[in-house]
């Protein structure tokens, strides 16, 4: 447009050139010849415009909207119309507690109370896109802000409203991913209201009280030592059967022997063992029998 404006000028200067000197006159014809080439260059761009990348371009004629969507690459257009751009790529719209983690500078989280009337902190990432089909509407009702005026506002609502249903150590532990669930389908429905298309919902973080936080801790803490003492009571129960087995093969043992030797058996097993002795090479000593009738016998080979 700046082009158009400026070759209407010189235009007229040219045209009127004459006028105001005959020495100026004398430019008359470039002038003329300038003011048309800026006319015509200026028609040329306004007409031709590139849409980038993951982007589509929104018309305004005048004030109003048009309906028709410009895909990427060029395009040929009415010079006279305002183009705006809309990036349909997945954006993140990330609220921290932590300092410069978010879009927020500051602490950016969201508090919320519980069922039980604690107060929980989360840490939450919100991936979305704009549906490229309803950028005009987004441009019309909402504008270019919508990030801040829907994403952000209507996460950080629907996170309060679903969290009075749940107590604070159910959020942090057993009924974390229903929690996600469910404020993930109310988000999605009030995105596609709007033009939007939530693409995933991530709870990067849910802080408890400190108070809540030591209970836990503790809670945890004794369970452990409860598991441990389990687990040593186990092991002398074990060590208590392993022994009463032992002492029980050596009473059976000690049953057997005494029930089942007799005289004959042992000297028979007293001949074995002398038989032995005297087939050894080494020197030897022998006693044959018992008591006083019992025979000494050395020999050496």
């Amino acid at each position: 447009m700046l082009l158009i404006f400026l070759g209407v000028i010189v235009l007229i200067v040219g045209l009127n050139a004459s006028r105001y000197s005959d020495s100026f006159g004398r430019w008359r014809g470039m002038l003329l010849l300038l003011g048309g080439g800026l006319l015509l260059l200026g028609v040329a761009s306004s007409t031709i415009v590139q849409v980038g990348v993951g982007q589509v371009g929104v018309q305004t004629l005048f004030g109003q909207v048009q309906r028709r969507v410009l895909p990427p690459g060029l395009s040929v257009v009415n010079p006279l119309v305002d183009i705006t751009r809309f990036d349909t790529r997945t954006q993140n719209y990330t609220m921290s507690a932590v300092k410069n983690e978010g879009q927020q500078a500051g602490d950016d989280a969201i508090r919320v109370l519980s069922a039980d009337g604690l107060e929980v902190v989360i840490d939450l990432t919100v991936l979305y896109h704009v549906v490229p089909e309803q950028a005009p509407r987004i441009l019309e009702t909402i504008g270019e802000d919508y990030q801040e005026k829907i994403v952000r506002a209507i996460s950080r609502t629907r996170i309060r409203d679903n969290a009075v249903y749940y107590d604070a150590v159910a959020l942090y532990s057993t009924r974390r991913e229903e929690f996600q669930a469910r404020i993930l389908a109310a988000i999605e429905k009030d995105f596609r209201a709007n033009g939007l298309r939530l693409d995933q919902l991530l709870i990067r973080n849910i802080q408890l009280p400190q108070s809540v936080k030591a209970s836990i801790e503790s809670k945890i803490s004794a369970e452990q030592d409860a598991q441990k003492m389990q687990f040593v009571l186990q092991k002398e129960k074990q060590e208590a059967e392993r022994k009463r087995v032992e002492a029980q093969g050596i009473a059976d043992y000690q049953r057997i022997v005494n029930t089942e030797l007799s005289d004959k058996l042992l000297q028979y097993e007293s001949i074995k063992a002398q038989q032995a002795i005297a087939l050894s090479p080494n020197a030897k000593v022998i006693i044959m029998g018992k008591g006083n009738g019992a025979q000494l016998m050395i020999g050496d080979k």
